[in-house]
């Protein structure tokens, strides 16, 4: 009878055990890189907050802060991140095409 028990009682704790598995796959799979296009509107002054024009508000990773006067407002931004903890930690900024450049040499944007 015993014997029983102990079966039932290590199948339960496998079962557990399976069970956490996918969580915890999934808590990994929210830390994914994701990617936005924004539009600047500012940086503060400790050059660790960038802030968009949609209010997104991106976070330099902890020791690195974004190179005075690399970015004005109105630019545009192409930027990775990771959430962390409800933050947006970026993991690559780069400069996007200005709304103002024409797609095409000699060809001006349609309004």
């Amino acid at each position: 009878m015993q014997g029983d028990s102990l079966k039932k009682l290590i199948l339960l704790g496998l079962v557990v055990t399976l069970g956490v598995a996918p969580a915890f796959a999934l808590a990994q799979a929210q830390t994914e890189e994701k990617m936005l296009v924004g539009q600047v509107q500012s940086v503060d002054e400790t050059g660790t907050q960038l802030t968009l024009m949609d209010g997104t508000k991106l976070l330099t990773p902890p020791g690195a802060v974004l190179r005075p006067g690399a970015l004005e407002e109105g630019m545009i931004v192409v930027a990775m991140y990771r959430e962390e903890n409800g933050d947006k930690i970026l993991t690559k900024l780069s400069l996007g095409q200005s709304e103002r450049a024409p797609s095409t040499p000699g060809v001006s944007p349609k309004r």
